[in-house]
C-alpha cells in the first residue's frame, strides 16, 4: 500500500510539474507574442493616411481592410493581437489619421479610445450669418442639415429668443468629426458666444443705455465691422454712447452696407445714405433691430466697457485706424484731409 501510494504522488508530481513547465512555456509564448506585436510597424506610406471604421465593423473586416491598403501584412496580426488585449468588442467606428511610425499597439489604442481624425472650421470676427453658412457649405466632411435654412428657421434650432440668428454665433476655430451637423457646429458657437457675452455683461460699466446684453451684442457688431484695431474700439464705443446719451444718430456705414445685402458693390452714395431702410442708422434712431456681423471678444468687451473720451466722431485714415472729433467743424477738417469727397461717420 505504502509502494502504491509513493508510485502515485511520484506520476501526480510529474503531471503538476509538466503543467507548470508547459504553463510556462505558454504564458512566456504569450507575453512573447504580445511583446512583438506591441512594437509592430504599420506601413503607412504618405505623411498621413486617413483609415475607416464603419458601424458594425468586425474586427476580421478591420483587418481585411488594412492588409487590403498595405498597412498589414497579414489580416490574422490584428486578430490575434485585439484578441490577446479582449478589446475586440471596444473598437469604435471612426475616421482615424495614421501617420508613419505608427505601431500596432498605437493604432489599437486610437480605435479602441475614438481618438478620431479632427476637421476643423474658422468664423472670422465680422463675418455675416451668409458667409458663415458658405464656409459650411463648402465642407464636404460636414453633415449638410439646414443648407437652405433662413436666418429665423435657424434662430429656431437653436432655441433662440429673438427672430434672427444673424450675430448669434462667436467667431472662433471648432474642430469637428466627419459626419457632424452643420447644425451641430453652430450650437456650438452659439453656446461659446453665450458664454463669452454672459461673462462681459457681468463685468459691464454702470449707466450703460442697454436694456440687455443683445442690445450690447448688437453695438458690438457695429464696433467690430468700423475698426480691427483693438485698442480703438473702446474709443469707437464711446463715440456710439455719446451719441445714443445725446439722441443722435449712430449714421455707422457698415449699418448701411448691412441694409442694402447684395446691392453693395464697393461704394457708398448719398443716395445710400439717405434710403430708408431698418439697418440704415443715418435715417433711424438708436440701434438697428439685430446685430450685423459675428462681434469677437474685444468688440463685445469695447461695446460693455466705453472708453471716457467725449468724441462724437471719428473718421478712416485710411490705413485701418481713425481721426477723432469732438466737435462737428473739427470732423469735417479730417474728412477733407482723409477722405475727400468719400463717405465718413
Amino acid at each position: 500500500m505504502k509502494n502504491w501510494i509513493k508510485k502515485w504522488s511520484r506520476q501526480n508530481w510529474r503531471r503538476v510539474y509538466l503543467g507548470l513547465i508547459l504553463s510556462s512555456v505558454l504564458i512566456i509564448t504569450g507575453y512573447a507574442t504580445w511583446a512583438a506585436l506591441q512594437n509592430y510597424p504599420v506601413k503607412i506610406e504618405s505623411p498621413g493616411e486617413l483609415f475607416t471604421v464603419n458601424r458594425g465593423d468586425s474586427v476580421s473586416t478591420i483587418s481585411s481592410k488594412l492588409t487590403a491598403q498595405g498597412m498589414l501584412p497579414h489580416s490574422g496580426i490584428l486578430k490575434i493581437y485585439t484578441k490577446l488585449l479582449g478589446v475586440e468588442k471596444f473598437i469604435q467606428e471612426g475616421e482615424y489619421l495614421l501617420t508613419p511610425q505608427i505601431t500596432l499597439s498605437e493604432l489599437v489604442k486610437k480605435m479602441t479610445n475614438g481618438d478620431r481624425h479632427q476637421y476643423k472650421v474658422t468664423f472670422v470676427e465680422g463675418w455675416s450669418l451668409e458667409q458663415v453658412l458658405e464656409e459650411l457649405r463648402s465642407r464636404s466632411t460636414i453633415d449638410h442639415q439646414i443648407e437652405n435654412y433662413e436666418s429665423g428657421q435657424i434662430a429656431k434650432l437653436l432655441g433662440l429668443n429673438v427672430d434672427s440668428a444673424e450675430g448669434m454665433l462667436f467667431p472662433d476655430t471648432y474642430f469637428y468629426t466627419r459626419n457632424t451637423s452643420d447644425l451641430e457646429i453652430l450650437k456650438r458657437a452659439n453656446s461659446k458666444l453665450n458664454e463669452v457675452l454672459d461673462n462681459s455683461w457681468e463685468k459691464r460699466a454702470v449707466g450703460l443705455p442697454f436694456k440687455s446684453s443683445y442690445e450690447a451684442l448688437i453695438l458690438a457688431s457695429i464696433i467690430e465691422k468700423e475698426s480691427s484695431v483693438n485698442t480703438e474700439r473702446n474709443l469707437i464705443s464711446s463715440v456710439f454712447m455719446q451719441r445714443i446719451n445725446l439722441g443722435m444718430r449712430l449714421q455707422s456705414d457698415p449699418t448701411v452696407i448691412y441694409g442694402m445685402g447684395r446691392r453693395y458693390e464697393g461704394n457708398l452714395t448719398r443716395e445710400n445714405l439717405s434710403e430708408v431702410t431698418a439697418y440704415n442708422t443715418y435715417r433711424i434712431d438708436g440701434l438697428p433691430p439685430t446685430p450685423i456681423s459675428l462681434a469677437g471678444k474685444s468688440s463685445i468687451e469695447a461695446s460693455l466697457n466705453p472708453s471716457d473720451a467725449t468724441f462724437l466722431y471719428f473718421v478712416s485714415r485710411g490705413d485701418g485706424t481713425h481721426y477723432f472729433s469732438e466737435t462737428l467743424s473739427e470732423h469735417n477738417n479730417a474728412v477733407n484731409l482723409y477722405q475727400r469727397d468719400s463717405g465718413s461717420n
